[in-house]
């Protein structure tokens, strides 16, 4: 019986799940799991790179002691984040996070010299500061100088594990450095930010063989002989691969630090509305498209939760926002001042400060705020993909994956305010789509249509049908919107 582990690394934890096709489906263990999160560093906001790497060497010796003497293996993490290698193949540094100040003002910077609509039609990205291209338009030019090769951070791992260097195609556009018309890298923008196509190492799809672990190169470890697949190293590329959907009338939500919700679609949208809304074409597997909108996400309750020294689970949080009055305040949970404060609870008190609504003080306030508008924030985007759509189609169900599907709470909010069928699970989609695409490359299905209708038969959804009508919430909310944009 063959075996699969998916490295899945968020920006919060990590963890390495072991998968295996019996008895037509798919089971899936946890094998290994262990904290991220970046530290100042030289200045800077910084991942630790060599701490993830220890970790995936444990667990792969974990998997080892547990009989598992040959698997196949994917690596998925975040997006835009790379790695500096010189001549030599070392690393130049620790990877800065997207979340590092270097990149305030670095749209309205890069403005000023090159149309951010022209951006747009060329990528199809939507405009983040964090975007790889605005991240190398301030990389201190030194380093640039010195290095040989840019790797994202799941691209330079597997370098680590097989000295084979690759940049996988669904990571690759989250960069907006790659053409959305010509598929490969765009000259004038890499020629914008001073740098060539030589950086970059070959372009290649998900579900490609990268190599086999370099033993040689981990003597102190016992580690199982590991064919490495490039699965779509994009965590949300691979939840979305992972959502166990049927037809074309659906939509999603991977809902973990960020909240991505979007459509799948063949053919990107890059039009003036979708570039004035913000909406993005990421490429997904199997030559498809992830038309997008990036919500900040649980982020917010996460930051919420740290800053009260984790005294309520997040389970505990819900349920004192469920017991505390509704729509007291809105907030607009996509101001870049949710980003990276110094203190969310504060950050968000003084936004309601500011804009004359109540203030939100006791731990169920604050929970409820932020539920109430990612849940508006997720209605009002549905509302507005379905105008961005071919022709205006109505999404009938939408998909919630990822660790927000197992907040019941929150994904009834939004099937009562958005009025719709939500379908909440599996809460390890990114984990099971990096695992299907190695299933693919291994001949386990034949198209990823297969590998979703296994997924729908192995992992069961929670259902979320509108209880209440609290539609017309969205609209004082949209308004409220317009007020202070």
């Amino acid at each position: 019986m063959k075996s699969f582990i998916a490295i899945d690394i968020g920006a919060s934890s990590g963890r390495l799940m072991l998968s295996q096709w019996k008895d037509d489906q798919m089971t899936l263990e946890e094998i290994h799991r262990f904290k991220n999160g970046f530290r100042q560093q030289d200045g800077h906001d910084r991942w630790q790179i060599d701490y993830l790497i220890q970790e995936i060497l444990l667990g792969l010796q974990k998997a080892k002691h547990a009989g598992i003497t040959s698997c196949f293996v994917g690596i998925d993490t975040w997006a835009v984040d790379y790695c500096l290698v010189d001549q030599t193949g070392h690393r130049l540094g620790d990877p800065i996070a997207y979340r590092d100040e270097r990149t305030n003002g670095a749209i309205a910077a890069f403005g000023q010299r090159y149309s951010l609509q022209k951006l747009y039609e060329k990528t199809g990205i939507q405009l983040q500061p964090f975007n790889t291209i605005f991240q190398l338009a301030n990389e201190d030019p030194q380093l640039l100088q010195q290095a040989d090769k840019l790797l994202l951070i799941p691209d330079y791992l597997g370098y680590v594990f097989t000295g084979k260097m690759v940049t996988e195609k669904t990571n690759a556009s989250t960069m907006q450095l790659l053409n959305v018309t010509t598929q490969t890298w765009d000259a004038e923008l890499l020629n914008e930010i001073g740098v060539t196509e030589a950086l970059f190492p070959p372009l290649v799809d998900a579900g490609t063989t990268l190599g086999t672990l370099n033993h040689e190169q981990f003597p102190s470890y016992d580690l199982p002989q590991a064919t490495f697949v490039t699965v779509a190293s994009h965590d949300t590329a691979s939840a979305i691969i992972g959502t166990p959907a049927e037809g074309s009338d659906w939509g999603y939500i991977s809902s973990g630090t960020w909240s991505l919700l979007g459509v799948e679609t063949k053919v990107p949208n890059v039009s003036m509305t979708a570039f004035n809304e913000n909406y993005t074409n990421e490429w997904g597997a199997h030559h498809t498209i992830r038309f997008l909108k990036n919500i900040m996400g649980m982020w917010l309750i996460q930051e919420v939760a740290r800053q009260q020294d984790y005294r309520y689970s997040y389970a505990e949080l819900a349920s004192l926002a469920e017991n505390t009055p509704a729509f007291q305040q809105f907030v607009d949970v996509n101001d870049p001042r949710f980003l990276n404060p110094k203190n969310m609870i504060t950050e968000l008190q003084a936004y309601c400060r500011e804009t004359q609504q109540k203030v939100p003080q006791t731990a169920g306030e604050l929970a409820r705020c932020v539920y109430d508008n990612l849940a508006l924030c997720y209605a009002s985007e549905l509302q507005q993909l379905a105008q961005l759509t071919e022709d205006g189609k109505k999404i009938q169900k939408l998909h919630i994956v990822g660790g927000g599907s197992n907040n019941c709470f929150l994904n009834q909010l939004t099937a009562n305010i958005a009025q719709i069928t939500i379908e909440a699970g599996p809460s390890e989609a990114t984990a099971i789509g990096n695992v299907l695409m190695q299933m693919i490359n291994a001949g386990v299905f034949a198209s990823l249509s297969e590998a979703r209708q296994a997924v729908k038969r192995s992992f069961p959804c929670v259902v979320h049908k509108p209880q209440s009508h609290e539609s017309n919430i969205v609209t004082e909310y949209q308004e409220f919107l317009k007020g202070v944009g």
